[in-house]
Formats: structure tokens, C-alpha cells, sequence
């Protein structure tokens, strides 16, 4: 079952599928240790991790378990970041969101401007009940969108990710249905 990835457009900017003219865009914002410093997975050293990067995001939409999507600035067409909405499960009516910017992209509210709209799809599209987030407890700034966008803080996952042999925590976000203000 097929989960066709949308493209979706903000006054700002444009959220497409992944293409494999990508790669060295998605690998210079996926080896940027300052971009990955509170992700979950070290900085990517090799280029083949973007190719198998794009690759996955086929496969994810040909299991129809959830979409990623490029972003970039309506203006110059310049690659910004990605959001994700995966592990859609049907039955339970739930999701998850996720995204990455580049540096020159932040604090400009294009996380919000971007989840926003594929939540906006995912509660319109998939009949969802619930989307949840996670964030390093870190993070202040990704905690902050989230909770621009409904989310509500619901909870901490003690030591649940180690990167380089430093442990941290990351924080639950759950936004439900009936809470969703897009």
C-alpha cells in the first residue's frame, strides 16, 4: 500500500519529494556536526549515506508508512532542510513528525511554516488522532516550534540516546486531533 509524498507549498516555501539531484545537498546538511548536534545519529561522513538517505525515503513511501520531504525557500529554490512524517499506522490513527534545517535557516520560523503544513496534510489527508515528537532535552528551539504548533510536553526519555559516548535525554511532544489548530 502506497503513501503517495505530497507536494505541499507555504507563502515561504516549497515541501517536495526527495530527488536524486538531492544528494549532495542533504549529505552537506547531514555531516554538519553543528546541524546534528542534538540529533540522535553522529554527523554523516560519507556521501553514500545521502543516496542511501533518498533511497529510504522511496521505500518508506512505497510501504506507505510515512513521507520526507525536501524543503526549500520558495524564493530562490535553495534547499533548506527536510520534515518527515513516518511510522504512519492506520489503525491506531497515529504518526510521527520530525525535521532538520540548515544553520542559515534558523530562527526564521520555517520548522513551524514547514511541520505546519504537513501536519496540516497528515490530519486532512490520514485521519490521524495523534502525531508525536521528539526532541533532545537540549533543544530548546525545536521544543519551542513544536509547542507553536499544539504540541503538549508529556514526558522524558531518560538516556535514551548516546552519540559519541554522550548520553542525553529527549522529551515526548503529543499533539492530538481535537488540538490541532491548523
Amino acid at each position: 500500500m502506497g503513501l503517495p509524498t505530497p507536494t505541499l507549498t507555504t507563502p515561504r516555501l516549497r515541501l517536495r519529494p526527495f530527488a536524486q539531484t538531492d544528494a549532495d545537498a542533504i549529505f552537506a546538511l547531514q555531516s554538519n556536526s553543528r546541524v546534528l548536534r542534538y540529533w540522535d545519529a553522529p554527523p554523516w561522513k560519507e556521501r553514500a549515506q545521502a543516496e542511501r538517505f533518498i533511497a529510504v525515503c522511496g521505500q518508506i513511501e512505497q510501504e506507505g508508512t510515512g513521507a520526507r520531504l525536501a524543503i526549500e525557500r520558495a524564493a530562490d529554490h535553495a534547499f533548506i532542510g527536510w520534515c518527515a512524517f513516518s511510522k504512519w499506522d492506520p489503525t491506531y490513527r497515529s504518526a510521527r513528525l520530525g525535521y532538520c534545517f540548515d544553520e542559515p535557516a534558523w530562527g526564521q520560523g520555517f520548522a513551524t511554516e514547514a511541520a505546519g503544513a504537513v501536519l496540516q496534510w497528515a490530519f486532512a489527508t490520514l485521519d490521524l488522532n495523534r502525531v508525536q515528537a521528539e526532541t533532545d532535552t537540549h533543544n530548546v528551539a525545536s521544543g519551542r516550534v513544536l509547542e507553536k504548533l499544539g504540541f503538549v510536553r508529556e514526558g522524558t526519555l531518560r538516556e535514551d540516546c548516546i552519540v559519541d559516548d554522550e548520553v542525553s535525554d529527549s522529551w515526548v511532544f503529543g499533539l492530538l486531533r481535537r488540538d490541532w489548530k491548523g
